[in-house]
């Protein structure tokens, strides 16, 4: 199943024509063919994964990471499966977490001949790069970061307080752990609890209205930053405040009201009539009304 939002790309199999698939929303076309236009955060792209695979697929990860990191971006997971034989997708994605079908594209033209020569699957598959996709898998500590407020399903790899699966929503990062508020706990469990990220086997995003109008909003920015980097649109004015579409766009917290604030009210419709009142030489300011 394709995740929501997610662009796939395949390609045609490799030692017995090799398909290779990509799952992208198109939104501008571009020739990207060694690596991707404007600047990168060095930071974010050697950032390591903190959930990473075992077997086959941690073969398949040392091969394709350092090409994808000299290209500008991030490995997110591998997945072999056994669709249509056998199929090999390769999550990733820019450091700022957008992805295009044109760099799918790319990596696709760029990691097929490195990997019919690094050889790391010894059977014919389906090669399949895909970005990750709203829901997505969370496996970096700037991810979990990024997406706090946000509803998440934890597995771990080793049992906490004798549970390994978790979901409620993300509420920070703290040193090296990730605190949850769970919506799932038991008689007698607590609602918040802090899970070891090194101990993370799985996590990831659940599909809600709020995550889709933010992953929406990141899409936008990054479409216009983009085309602003092309000249296909004017640049920022200098007083503008720049938007940064990598940072979370969680809802701002509501307001107390101002009553609740001040106290008592003022300008109420009886201090009104008192006001007008006192004009007129109704009211002895010294007795009241």
């Amino acid at each position: 199943m394709i995740a929501p939002g997610a662009i796939r790309v395949a390609a045609p199999d490799r030692r017995k024509a090799r398909p290779t698939q990509c799952k992208v929303r198109p939104i501008l076309t571009l020739d990207m063919t060694d690596s991707i236009a404007g600047s990168v955060d060095a930071d974010l792209l050697a950032e390591p994964r903190l959930v990473v695979e075992p077997g086959m697929a941690a073969r398949v990860s040392a091969v394709a990471a350092p090409v994808l990191q000299g290209m500008g971006y991030r490995l997110v997971r591998i997945k072999i499966s056994g669709e249509l034989g056998c199929t090999v997708q390769i999550m990733a994605e820019r450091p700022d977490g957008s992805m295009q079908i044109e760099d799918c594209e790319a990596i696709s033209r760029a990691l097929s001949p490195v990997l019919d020569i690094a050889d790391p699957i010894e059977r014919a598959y389906r090669l399949e790069i895909s970005s990750p996709g709203i829901d997505r898998p969370l496996v970096r500590r700037s991810d979990f970061e990024r997406h706090a407020g946000h509803l998440v399903k934890i597995e771990m790899a080793v049992a906490h307080q004798g549970r390994k699966r978790f979901r409620g929503t993300l509420a920070a990062v703290e040193g090296n752990a990730v605190r949850l508020h769970r919506d799932d706990m038991r008689a007698g469990e607590e609602a918040d609890v802090a899970l070891t990220m090194e101990d993370i086997a799985d996590a990831r995003l659940v599909l809600t209205d709020e995550l889709i109008a933010e992953s929406m909003r990141r899409g936008k920015a990054a479409e216009r930053e983009l085309r602003r980097n092309l000249g296909l649109e004017p640049p920022l004015p200098p007083h503008a405040k720049k938007s940064d579409p990598a940072k979370s766009n969680k809802p701002k917290p509501k307001l107390t009201p101002t009553s609740a604030r001040k106290g008592a009210p003022s300008n109420t419709k009886e201090q009104r009539l008192a006001a007008r009142k006192l004009r007129r030489g109704d009211i002895d300011p010294t007795r009241g009304d």
